[in-house]
């Protein structure tokens, strides 16, 4: 069966770095883009960062563009967050996500396009 598994978050102060990790299994994903999706308290889900299936092409939030860096290693079936420069208000819970549309190359991500989730890994920053 299809599994992603997120790891790497956890409690840091502003200004501090970390790198998020999404291991899929079950499947190969590098013919579909992989996205990056966060969940604060009282709040939607929303997009974050996406990496094309190829590699090529990566689009992200405009609040972490500069901050925030996707990349992915289809050897591994792993996708990639860095994270630096974080701010109180990055504090979510964040998921990793497998977009359906095999081949996309368009650069609008949204959650009902989204086939397979991980079970999300938790950032908090302190202030």
């Amino acid at each position: 069966q299809v599994q992603l598994v997120e790891s790497g978050g956890g409690l840091v102060q502003a200004g501090d770095s970390l790198r998020l990790s999404c291991a899929a299994s079950g499947r190969t994903f590098s013919s579909y883009a992989m996205v990056w999706f966060r969940q604060a308290p009282g709040k939607e889900r929303e997009f974050v960062a996406a990496i094309s299936w190829s590699g090529s092409s990566t689009y992200y939030t405009m609040s972490v563009r500069g901050r925030f860096t996707i990349s992915r290693t289809n050897a591994k079936n792993t996708v990639y967050l860095q994270m630096n420069s974080l701010k109180p208000e990055d504090t979510a819970v964040y998921y990793c996500a497998v977009d359906g549309r095999k081949f996309y190359s368009g650069r609008y991500f949204a959650v009902e396009d989204c086939d397979y989730w991980g079970q999300g890994t938790q950032v908090t920053v302190s202030s």
